[in-house]
């Protein structure tokens, strides 16, 4: 059995591909790299096969028709024969020196015949042309460099969240909590994290900048116009969310409000990205998600919506919602997210 299992997505991706698997070599005989074509149509398969030709001992190349990404990575789990699991983006990398310190952790575990559940570090937004390049860290509220649990952490900041650029999951349990993405959907990263949270009981946390988030390609998934005009899937996988977990189920506080700040945060997006788009079909869009989360769920409507958060996203008319996009604005400048 591999140690790792990186699951590398690959649509349409020759132009940044190698970068990304490059920086996953250094991992050597450990680490099975799971290269999944998804149905691509520029070379990207070519690509892949010549690097599963040069390291067979390392290198996996997947094909299969266009499914979107989180088909891809449903794939890469199916596929999967290490003990842990990261994916990468192809059109991310990760850092060397972080990548060696995680893994010898991964094996240290491993000696001593111990495994966890998920292991957390930071990541690093790689913004094109920014000067400043945030990185998304939680020293502040999740033990360093321990094995712990849920009851050992203290509530994320707003604005501070885990991302599945910030997560390794035991394999095993990614299967066992029965995560399936939903095929041509985009956004489903979300479900990646959120998903399986609930079947974690211990948790380790390395405070290295290990993953390097790029965005700056016009034609990527997280630019604001694409988001917009890809809102229904957005909404989808705000909704799934709401569906797959009710949080009044879930025992443990500490999980609890980290999955409704999880899920707070996905719904504000949704409702700013809405107010965005500028025309009345959305914005009677963000009424009925508003509904949707009421239907479902009237206690976690009322946290949400009467939340500071929800407030600001629901200013009454057109100067209200001029208020909520200023503060997304600044939001957007501090954090330094698309």
């Amino acid at each position: 059995m591999k140690l790792l299992s990186v699951v590398i997505p690959c649509y349409n991706s020759e132009a940044y591909m190698r970068y990304c698997i490059e920086s996953l070599l250094p991992g050597g005989e450990s680490v099975e790299l799971l290269i999944v074509n998804d149905g691509s149509s520029d070379n990207t398969a070519l690509i892949a096969d010549e690097y599963a030709k040069k390291y067979p001992s390392i290198i996996r190349a997947i094909h299969q028709e266009n499914g979107g990404h989180g088909e891809a990575v449903n794939a890469g789990i199916r596929h999967a024969t290490g003990l842990y699991l990261k994916v990468v983006d192809s059109d991310d990398w990760v850092d060397t020196r972080a990548y060696l310190k995680i893994l010898h952790q991964l094996q240290e575990f491993t000696a001593e015949n111990q495994t966890i559940d998920m292991l957390i570090s930071n990541f690093v937004y790689e913004k094109e042309g920014a000067k400043y390049k945030k990185v998304m860290k939680y020293e502040n509220v999740l033990p360093i460099g321990e094995v712990f649990t849920w009851d050992d952490i203290v509530p994320f900041r707003k604005g501070q969240y885990l991302l599945m650029h910030s997560l390794i999951y035991r394999t095993q349990l990614l299967r066992d909590c029965g995560l399936e993405l939903p095929k041509h959907t985009f956004y489903v990263d979300n479900l990646f994290v959120y998903v399986p949270l609930n079947y974690v009981k211990t948790m380790y946390y390395m405070n290295v900048e290990f993953y390097r988030y790029y965005i700056g390609r016009e034609d990527q998934s997280v630019q604001e116009k694409i988001m917009i005009k890809r809102i229904d899937q957005q909404i989808k996988v705000n909704k799934l969310m709401i569906d797959t977990i009710p949080l009044s189920t879930i025992k443990n506080p500490n999980l609890r409000q980290y999955l409704f700040h999880h899920l707070e945060i996905v719904t504000v997006v949704s409702a700013i990205l809405l107010i965005r788009s500028g025309t009345a079909e959305n914005i009677q869009k963000k009424k009925d998600l508003w509904n949707y989360i009421k239907e479902k769920d009237s206690e976690l409507y009322h946290d949400i919506r009467y939340g500071m958060m929800g407030h600001l996203m629901n200013l009454p008319g057109r100067f209200g919602r001029s208020i909520s996009v200023g503060a997304y604005k600044i939001s957007q400048k501090l954090v330094g997210f698309n």
